[in-house]
C-alpha cells in the first residue's frame, strides 16, 4: 500500500467509542484524533493519545462498528504483570493515534467482555480488526510484541 493510499484509507476511518462521561456513542475521524475531538453530546474532550477505557456496554459495539485495529488489554489493578505492561500500552496508544485504537478493560469491573474471550488469565492482549480477533497474546508482554501484534492487525 503505497503512503498516499494508506493516508486516504486513514482519512476515511472511523472509530466507534462511548463517551467516558456522558456514555453518548460518537463517530470519530481517525485523521482527527490528534486534535482532540469533543463528544457530541456533552463536548468533553476525547483523549486517544492513551488507552481508551472500555466497559461490559461499549466494549461488543466499540470492536466491531470501528474501521481501525483495536488492541485491547484486559488487565487487573491486583495483577503485577498487568502493571508492568501499563507503560508500553500508554506508549502505543500515543504512537499509533490515529492508526489504531489502543484499550483497556478492567476484568474485575468486566468479567463478561473477558469470558466473552475465553480467556482465562490476566494480562491478556487482543487485537481485533472490524471485530474480529487477529492476535491474542496471555502473559506480559514487551512493548515490541504489543507492537508486532498491532502491525500484524494493519497488515
Amino acid at each position: 500500500m503505497t503512503t498516499a493510499t494508506n493516508e486516504t484509507a486513514t482519512a476515511a476511518s472511523r472509530l466507534t467509542v462511548q463517551c467516558q462521561f456522558c456514555q453518548t456513542w460518537n463517530r470519530v475521524a481517525a485523521d482527527r484524533l490528534e486534535h482532540g475531538p469533543k463528544c457530541g453530546k456533552c463536548g468533553t474532550p476525547m483523549r486517544f493519545d492513551r488507552p481508551w477505557t472500555l466497559t461490559e456496554d461499549s466494549f461488543e459495539r466499540t470492536l466491531r462498528e470501528s474501521d481501525l485495529p483495536v488492541m485491547v488489554d484486559f488487565y487487573a489493578d491486583w495483577c503485577g504483570p498487568c502493571k508492568a505492561m501499563a507503560p508500553a500500552v500508554d506508549a502505543l496508544a500515543r504512537e499509533y493515534q490515529g492508526r489504531a485504537l489502543v484499550a483497556k478493560i478492567d476484568t474485575d469491573r468486566a468479567p463478561r467482555a473477558f469470558t466473552s474471550t475465553r480467556s482465562q488469565g490476566v494480562p491478556t492482549t487482543v487485537v481485533y480488526r472490524q471485530g474480529r480477533e487477529v492476535a491474542r497474546q496471555v502473559g506480559a508482554v514487551p512493548k515490541a510484541g504489543l507492537e508486532a501484534m498491532l502491525k500484524k492487525a494493519m497488515s
